[in-house]
């Protein structure tokens, strides 16, 4: 059915438990033929989908952090913490890590809470006569089929090689599926090639579900950017990245354009301000507004998840003493005219006893509706932004078999006409430039947004880190090669273990 633009109220949280993908609910739990009765019963499941996704392992922790800080992105400090130390230093990532452990078993908990409520909602179906609620009821189900095709894309772009071809992914490991709460699936890697083919149909019959009235009117029925629920376009957005990484490049653009021309998001710009001083870009992240964020996770003061930019501040009330600075090279990556610097970076001397100054990572200092009840470092993760459209549409323009340049080089001056005090003319585009102007791209936008790991992967780039002032000797001085068995994270331990486990490791567990 096509149905208006539904919002809920987000309340209450449910509490996060699995750590394993066949953990269920526990044992004190409601009995799985007596739960979800009504269709209100329904609506709270998928607030509990939407609160799983609070976690301090997912978005606004571990996912995001770990495949930046793991790559060349940041430096251990001296005197640091050691929090994510065996990240970092890239050669101590083991299976029994914890940290990569809580991401999977997090993934696996959306996963297990959208397969509750698919599989009783059908028994609710069955009872409900009003057409308003079993309109209700497809919303919810778009909603699950959204969560669990999100919650498997992160599991295959961070436990899963990149995808190649169809050819070579049928041949490749991908992650284990199920469809069912209570299914008696085997507990077995499916191939890369059927996992996304399983992410795909989510999405298509999320699409379906979730679709927008003809007559769908934002003055009307609300705005969809900023939303912290999800739509049409947020499946869009999601569709376009899956397609990107699969290498479908028509498809990319195809999906990306439905985001980019809908009319619905808008670039935030860095030299139209909201009041004196702060730029529609600074909003985004000292408020957690914006006009170009497709879809984030939704915080209160009340009833939030982890706190972002605390390892790159660990502001105290009188000093900062960061575990992790930014790495020079992407610094001095930006261009004098580039207005996203003063937003993301600072200069600070640190309270370390070797007086450290440096430019921190201040995009994540914290929302500032947060820090004025002293909650400091936490923001809303921004899941999917328009920016990030413009360049997946970019990359794949670049990457197809009749290449566009001069529609990729639009892409890329359109969103630094968004972020520059001045960019005249075009961006010229050749074969010889073209993705090293988009990667470049990628780092500016994407800093520490959780991309840069499966970016490197998918790219088969190499990276090395050298030595910076005040950066620890364990660590500083590393050479990466590409196509290193630890782009792809190890199969945590437990579950190679598990009874009646039939899960192939990774190399990297080795």
């Amino acid at each position: 059915m096509i149905k208006k633009f539904r919002l809920y109220i987000l309340s209450a949280a449910m509490a996060l438990s699995a750590s394993s993908c066949l953990d269920k609910m526990p044992e004190d739990g409601i009995p799985f033929d007596e739960s979800l009765q009504t269709v209100s019963d329904v609506n709270l499941a998928v607030i509990g989908i939407y609160d799983a996704f609070k976690s301090k392992y997912l978005y606004s922790g571990n996912l995001t952090l770990l495949p930046d800080l793991q790559a060349d992105f940041v430096y251990g400090v001296n005197g640091n913490t050691n929090i994510y130390g065996d990240i970092w230093r890239w050669k101590d990532i083991k299976s029994t890590n914890t940290d990569i452990e809580a991401v999977y078993g997090s993934l696996y908990n959306v996963i297990n809470r959208c397969n509750f409520l698919l599989d009783r909602v059908d028994n609710v179906r069955k009872k409900t006569t009003d057409d308003k609620e079993l309109d209700k009821l497809d919303q919810c189900c778009g909603e699950a089929y959204f969560a669990r095709a999100l919650a498997y894309s992160e599991l295959v772009k961070t436990f899963c090689k990149a995808y190649e071809s169809d050819e070579d992914a049928a041949n490749e490991p991908g992650v284990i599926l199920t469809r069912h709460y209570q299914g008696k699936e085997a507990m077995k890697r499916a191939s890369l090639k059927d996992s996304y083919l399983f992410i795909l149909e989510d999405l298509d019959h999320a699409a379906e579900l979730l679709k927008l009235e003809e007559d769908f009117n934002p003055s009307k029925d609300g705005v969809l950017y900023n939303s912290i629920y999800f739509n049409e376009y947020t499946v869009h957005a999601l569709r376009a990245r899956v397609a990107l990484y699969m290498k479908k490049w028509d498809e990319a653009i195809e999906y990306s354009t439905k985001v980019i021309d809908s009319g619905y998001y808008f670039l935030s710009s860095c030299t139209q301000t909201v009041s004196t001083g702060i730029s529609y870009y600074k909003y985004m992240w000292t408020n957690d507004t914006s006009t170009e964020a497709i879809w984030k996770v939704g915080f209160t003061i009340n009833s939030y998840g982890g706190a972002l930019g605390r390892i790159f501040a660990n502001y105290d009330f009188s000093t900062v003493r960061p575990d992790y600075v930014p790495a020079e090279w992407v610094v001095n990556l930006y261009e004098t005219n580039d207005l996203r610097v003063s937003t993301i970076f600072q200069s600070f001397t640190t309270g370390y006893s070797h007086g450290l100054t440096w430019p921190l990572l201040i995009k994540y200092f914290g929302n500032e509706s947060f820090t004025s009840y002293n909650i400091f470092h936490v923001v809303m993760p921004k899941v999917f932004r328009l920016s990030e459209q413009y360049l997946i549409r970019a990359e794949a323009y670049v990457q197809k078999d009749q290449p566009d340049y001069g529609k990729a080089g639009n892409d890329i001056s359109t969103l630094r006409l968004a972020r520059y005090s001045s960019y005249g003319g075009s961006t010229a585009m050749s074969k010889s430039n073209a993705m090293d102007i988009i990667k470049k791209e990628r780092v500016k936008e994407l800093y520490m947004e959780g991309f840069r790991l499966h970016d490197l992967k998918r790219w088969h780039d190499d990276f090395k880190r050298e030595p910076q002032d005040q950066s620890l000797d364990n660590g500083s001085s590393l050479k990466v090669e590409k196509d290193d068995p630890l782009f792809v994270w190890p199969i945590p331990q437990h579950e190679l273990d598990a009874p009646g486990s039939e899960v192939e490791p990774n190399e990297s567990n080795k």
